[in-house]
């Protein structure tokens, strides 16, 4: 961690130490996100960690808090949106995870309204519980994966930023259209569906019939039908990976053939998504990324890293303040 956070110029202990946190939260909860992370050239890799350290932190006060009220984990959600912004508009905090995710995006120049439409789709979450149709969901996947894949871009350095956004846009929605799909189960204790229920309905699949968690060939029709969803936005995104920076390009490809990899896994295990969880296997997710890290080795030989923004002078130690 330390040479990358040198690589990435970061180096007062206090930024050090936020995006160390970050760095952890990324690792313990999104295993082939961070491996995936890992194939990056080392200088930019502490900021993709505070971007996901941030949705993760954002995250836990939707789910984790389970034993408080609605109304308490909206008041932090909201509570936790003011400092968002105050570190934004700054590019500093006291937090370490809002300190470091306000210095990525002062560094990026990522636009702020991508972390307003994250914190909408956050609190969707408080008080929806399903959506009727797939552009009833494009409202919550815009903000909860979207942007994320907006967030990233600038990082990626692409040739053509409008259509690699729409690129970005696409795989970050594929990624977790196959999460909803491996995590009905998961969603369903907490009272979720994520699934467009008119889709569902056209195979005979209610709200009702998935709690009763039994896999039919109702259900096998339904998932299938959101797993070719899941291809194709693949599919449409993966010309716009050769336009980004040629150092990141491996990374991406291999992000996106693990995450849609759910999706083929959920196949893999005839749908049978209530019995266990379906996850492409350690010697998979290796197999995929080690063709992809040296391919990813010899880009950086040739053509470097790509670009670092330096930090803004006076930035850390106002924030240590």
């Amino acid at each position: 961690m330390r040479n990358e956070l040198a690589a990435a110029g970061i180096t007062d202990p206090w930024l050090e130490r936020s995006y160390a946190i970050c760095r952890r939260l990324n690792a313990e909860h999104g295993k082939t996100y961070y491996l995936a992370t890992l194939l990056l050239p080392p200088a930019k890799r502490p900021f993709v960690h505070a971007l996901y350290g941030f949705a993760r932190y954002a995250d836990e006060i939707v789910d984790a808090f389970g034993d408080r009220s609605v109304g308490q984990r909206r008041a932090a959600l909201d509570h936790l949106n003011e400092r968002l912004l105050v570190a934004l508009d700054r590019g500093e905090a006291a937090e370490p995870v809002l300190a470091a995710v306000a210095d990525t995006a002062m560094r990026w120049q990522i636009p702020a309204d991508t972390f307003t439409a994250f914190m909408h789709s956050m609190a969707m979450d408080l008080t929806v519980t399903d959506y009727q149709t797939y552009e009833d969901l494009h409202e919550y996947v815009y903000g909860s994966a979207a942007v994320i894949g907006l967030q990233m871009l600038p990082l990626l350095e692409p040739t053509d930023t409008e259509v690699c956004a729409a690129g970005a846009m696409d795989l970050g929605i594929a990624f977790q259209l196959a999460n909803f799909i491996r995590d009905i189960d998961e969603d369903l204790q907490r009272g979720r569906i994520y699934l467009p229920l008119s889709e569902l309905a056209e195979h005979g699949v209610t709200r009702q019939s998935l709690q009763r968690r039994v896999v039919d060939d109702d259900l096998r029709a339904a998932l299938a039908d959101q797993i070719t969803r899941v291809r194709e936005l693949s599919e449409r995104a993966q010309p716009t990976i050769e336009l980004l920076h040629p150092a990141v390009r491996d990374t991406i490809e291999a992000a996106r053939v693990l995450y849609c990899g759910i999706a083929d896994r959920v196949e893999a295990i005839d749908y049978q998504i209530f019995d266990q969880r379906a996850k492409v296997p350690t010697m998979q997710r290796l197999q995929v990324a080690a063709p992809h890290w040296l391919a990813a080795r010899r880009a950086r030989k040739h053509f470097g890293s790509g670009t670092i923004p330096p930090p803004r002078s006076g930035f850390a130690s106002a924030a240590a303040r």
